[in-house]
């Protein structure tokens, strides 16, 4: 399936994404008898060597023929070269220009990418690691669908049964009329919440703003949940958006002229949907709240013919993987962020 054009094009103009405002990147096209071949840009984010205390580049973007060693490793040799120049001691990726799009699909290739979530051809792994990559993380996905006959086992309703009570934890959906403030404590709980990952960057105001306003149109009220304690204290979040792309798949990547109006009259029909993401305050972790915020919201959002795909969670991450797990969702895909040294 096309991205989305327009905001592929987003992605590349510092008017309009606001990581590029730290972010020093280069682009590469390979041509063959003046005709594109394959494409890489190389990155480095300047917030994220800060934070990191490493010197890491990142490579984005690659896309390469299948079998096509030599243009791939002339792409690699390009963007590492420019990396190298600038002092870095190591390269990552796949890291593109916006915030949690990582890694190449290993693993699930099928079906179709969800929204906001990377996909590439099966061959891309063996260009990138013929290139010298090794694996430095994985990230797993699960996918639950309601036709399929998934229902939140009994076992777990009793135990968000009993969390609610002894911790005095609700669960609320955020207020859709105060979306600006309700956007500045989403972004707190997930900074303070998520900060200890592997490949957690800082972000910016401006990317926040940015990414609040283009999640805005599709959001329900449903999609976002926050969870506070008895106290007034609001200690995790959850996310989830509506996959757009089964609306996209239509439109061959255009919302012009006539993709605006699929987009408008299909997303109150979607019943297929990515958890983006799920954080709990590190005092309450291991505790069951967060399978009371993925109950709630599975409560809110739960129809006949809803799909779910939980995108993505690091797999040395045990404490979310194993929750998941026991939800019963069923393995669907994996992401690798491959690593080399300069």
């Amino acid at each position: 399936m096309p991205p989305l054009r327009a905001r592929l094009r987003a992605e590349f103009d510092p008017a309009r994404n606001p990581f590029l405002a730290h972010c020093d990147h280069a682009l590469f096209l390979l041509e063959r008898d003046g005709r594109p071949a394959g494409r890489i840009a190389a990155l480095v984010d300047r917030l994220a060597l800060e934070a990191w205390g490493e010197r890491v580049g990142m490579f984005a973007y690659f896309e390469c023929g299948e079998g096509d060693r030599d243009g791939a490793a002339a792409l690699f040799d390009a963007a590492l070269g420019w990396l190298a120049a600038r002092g870095m001691t190591k390269a990552r990726g796949p890291w593109s220009f916006v915030s949690q799009e990582w890694g190449l699909v290993v693993e699930g290739f099928a079906p179709r990418p969800v929204v906001m979530a990377p996909h590439n051809p099966p061959h891309y792994a063996g260009l990138v690691e013929a290139a010298g990559f090794a694996k430095a993380k994985d990230l797993l996905c699960w996918r639950i669908s309601m036709a399929e006959g998934y229902r939140i086992p009994d076992r777990i309703l009793g135990l968000t049964d009993r969390v609610a009570e002894r911790l005095g934890v609700t669960v609320r959906p955020i207020d859709l009329s105060r979306y600006d403030e309700e956007v500045r404590l989403f972004a707190r709980l997930s900074i303070e919440t998520l900060k200890d990952n592997w490949g957690f960057s800082p972000i910016t105001e401006a990317e926040i703003a940015a990414t609040a306003r283009d999640l805005k149109p599709l959001l329900r009220s449903d999609c976002v949940l926050f969870a506070r304690t008895a106290a007034g204290r609001d200690i995790g979040f959850a996310l989830s958006i509506p996959d757009v792309n089964e609306i996209f798949a239509k439109c061959r990547g255009r919302l012009l002229p006539f993709g605006w109006a699929r987009l408008l009259l299909g997303l109150p029909r979607l019943a297929s949907y990515r958890m983006f993401g799920l954080g709990v305050d590190a005092e309450y972790r291991g505790r069951g709240v967060d399978a009371l915020i993925y109950r709630a919201m599975w409560e809110r959002m739960a129809r006949p013919d809803l799909e779910m795909e939980i995108n993505y969670v690091l797999e040395d991450n045990h404490a979310m993987v194993n929750a998941i797990e026991k939800l019963g969702a069923r393995p669907s895909r994996r992401y690798r962020v491959y690593e080399r040294p300069l």
